[in-house]
């Protein structure tokens, strides 16, 4: 059986999947399932802790590597075999961990070990659980995914379920910030797999992620002319002033309609109070639902930024294209039937959810692989040190993950 034809009839199966969700198919739960899921939380929170109180923000050689070292561990107990992928040119590695089993259906789960805190952060907000919800950097995004991912697997193996062909646990070292080789390697992997599951938290409605918006940096660049500050400031043309306007004008280039989002975020201009500045940047975070509009914000900086508030500065502007935006699609909404079932099955229904965050799904979406995104833990506040996880969620996703694993290597 070619790969092609593999991935058409896992679509076509996928689609009667939707038609048996909706006739109530999945109506009781696996009770050996439930079992183990109730059973490993205690057990999965720990571990949670153990990552959660290691620094491991992107770049953070050091961490990453105690990261997955943890992961590696945990995996290979299971009956992993790893392979490390070096993210050059940092010192990190990407983890690739493969089970064989003895069906048809090759099936990749991702997750990241980097989180977007600073070291030290560990330290000064360590592990906690209060009022059911579980804090610390990193705690829902996304180190709450691989304990996700490390139950569900556990779970197989205690059925000695290998009705799979493949699962491939693709743990990425440089998600938050991105990488030549992550982007490589993740088009890679799930080009050679049917289906892939991404362990990017739930969001705090309890759902799963069909569509995301991609991400771009854009950048501006002011160059002006420095003079004293207080002795002769009208020989000068200030880099900072301009830069200024030009925020103002540019930050107003999104379009609500089209969920495009243009923030500007870091801002750069002089060193010295009495000097006025010739230079000055500004960085902004741009989202996008549709590839389009990248092209239409990249030529609208151009034109746009002409117009300027101080003569004889020179302003230039250009796109830096991040992710791509993952759509929502028919393939897409069959996985999601199929995961309302299983959750159906103890009693849970999920949300239908976007996300203005960009994701390493937005690579596998885009190779063509059928994708569903946000089988983590669900929790909140993310990327803020008010990040938390649900305690109470760690047992139906574990149940939800293992069961989708189930119910997609059969089809």
């Amino acid at each position: 059986m070619t790969f092609s034809f593999s991935r058409s009839l896992l679509a076509a199966s996928l689609g009667l999947s939707l038609a048996f969700s909706t006739a109530s198919a999945f109506a009781e739960p696996h009770k050996q399932v439930l079992a183990d899921a109730e059973q490993y939380q205690p057990e999965a929170l720990k571990l949670l802790e153990r990552l959660v109180n290691i620094d491991s923000g992107s770049g953070y050689e050091p961490g990453l590597k105690q990261v997955s070292e943890i992961a590696i561990d945990e995996l290979k107990k299971l009956g992993a075999t790893i392979e490390l992928v070096p993210n050059t040119p940092e010192k990190s590695n990407h983890v690739l961990a493969t089970f064989k089993g003895t069906g048809k259906a090759k099936i990749l789960l991702m997750a990241h070990m980097d989180t977007v805190f600073k070291e030290g952060s560990a330290a000064e907000r360590p592990f906690r659980i209060k009022d059911g919800r579980a804090y610390g950097p990193g705690v829902m995004d996304d180190k709450g995914g691989i304990v996700a991912g490390i139950y569900a697997l556990k779970i197989l193996k205690n059925l000695d379920f290998k009705d799979y062909a493949q699962i491939t646990f693709l743990l990425d070292a440089s998600e938050e910030t991105g990488s030549d080789v992550a982007t490589d390697l993740i088009k890679k992997t799930a080009k050679a797999h049917d289906v892939t599951l991404n362990l990017e938290p739930g969001r705090p409605a309890d759902g799963l992620v069909v569509w995301r918006k991609g991400s771009a940096t854009a950048l501006v660049e002011v160059k002006g002319k420095a003079a004293h500050a207080g002795v002769a400031p009208e020989l000068g043309r200030n880099a900072a002033m301009e830069a200024a306007h030009q925020i103002l004008q540019l930050g107003k280039l999104g379009d609500e309609a089209k969920k495009t989002t243009i923030n500007f975020t870091v801002l750069q201009a002089g060193d010295r109070t009495n000097v006025i500045p010739d230079h000055a940047t500004a960085k902004a975070d741009v989202r996008a639902a549709v590839p389009e509009e990248f092209d239409r914000i990249e030529k609208d900086l151009a034109r746009v930024s002409q117009d300027k508030l101080i003569a004889e500065t020179e302003v230039t502007t250009s796109l830096k294209r991040g992710l791509p935006p993952m759509p929502q699609t028919a393939e897409s909404d069959r996985l999601m039937a199929m995961a309302q079932g299983i959750y159906g099955e103890i009693g849970r229904k999920l949300t239908e959810e976007g996300s203005g965050g960009a994701a390493d799904a937005s690579l596998s979406a885009g190779v063509g692989t059928p994708t569903l995104d946000g089988f983590g833990i669900v929790g909140g506040n993310i990327h803020t040190p008010e990040e938390y996880a649900e305690v109470a969620s760690v047992t139906p996703r574990i149940y939800l993950l293992s069961r989708m694993i189930m119910e997609l290597a059969k089809r």
